[in-house]
């Protein structure tokens, strides 16, 4: 038994809550990594007050407020604007010269969360020239950060960080010029974000929708289990192009995925890959 005033959640009743989410809500964690699944859903069961299992799947089965409240606490929302600053570099140096060969570009980026990270490639897209001519589609599996993402606004507190990521991913602007100060907030200009769709798209569940010369879906896969990750890398694989682009988290690999031998490593410290045919 747990702590007194612990939550607890029974194997069980785990298995009768993710069968419970895919039935009502068609949200589908069964290949999540257990562990950090676990971790998550008792977070939400303390912040909550509900200490047994019982008590977590019937407020959710009836609540649908509980369950975006219960979804945001699931879905790992960390993110800033050129978040390491090596791999924007590497993009800008490597990648965007080959993408430039294309007259229109597509690009998905996956996991978008609240769109900090989108941004930051519409900048990098913006100072190579390339962002008139092309379209992002940035994805999440949270219809509560595809609603923030789509203002574009962000607090201001963050932007010292953020300016010294964009210096040191090489930036050479002013990096002010790109949002305009609200208060406590500033909004991305309009120009740096006119290029993006926000779509909700599950990468559990749904399937590909278009072709992208460039693929983004970083630190999302660390919180799947092996072979969801090997399904979701068949995904981004049928989705890119010919010699298409594919860029990871700094914590993910292709190593010892099944789609390991159909790339190549354009810089395995970074992980950014491309599709060998």
């Amino acid at each position: 038994m747990g702590l007194p005033g612990r939550p607890e959640l029974l194997a069980h009743e785990l298995e009768q809550l993710l069968r419970m989410l895919y039935k009502v809500y068609g949200y589908d964690f069964t290949d999540y990594s257990k562990s950090s699944l676990l971790r998550r859903i008792l977070k939400f069961m303390d912040e909550n007050e509900l200490h047994t299992g019982s008590q977590l799947i019937q407020l959710l089965a009836g609540d649908t407020a509980a369950f975006q409240a219960f979804l945001e606490t699931i879905t790992v929302n960390v993110t800033e604007m050129f978040r390491d600053p090596v791999f924007y570099t590497t993009l800008r140096e490597k990648v965007l010269p080959v993408l430039a060969t294309y007259p229109q570009i597509n690009i998905w980026h996956a996991g978008c969360s609240t769109g900090e990270e989108v941004f930051s490639l519409c900048i990098l897209l913006f100072e190579a020239g390339l962002l008139h001519r092309t379209r992002i589609y940035a994805t999440d599996i949270n219809a509560a950060n595809l609603e923030k993402a789509r203002t574009g606004v962000l607090p201001m507190h963050h932007m010292r960080e953020y300016t010294v990521n964009y210096r040191q991913a090489g930036g050479k602007n002013d990096f002010s010029d790109y949002y305009t100060a609200l208060y406590d907030h500033v909004i991305i200009n309009k120009e740096m974000r006119e290029r993006v769709v926000f779509l909700q798209h599950n990468l559990v569940t749904d399937r590909s929708f278009n072709e992208f010369q460039l693929v983004l879906c970083r630190n999302v896969m660390i919180y799947f289990n092996k072979q969801l990750q090997n399904k979701v890398l068949k995904l981004f694989y049928d989705s890119l192009s010919s010699l298409g682009f594919l860029a990871l988290g700094m914590k993910e690999s292709l190593l010892f995925s099944e789609q390991k031998s159909k790339f190549s490593a354009i810089d395995p410290a970074v992980k950014i890959f491309r599709k060998k045919h």
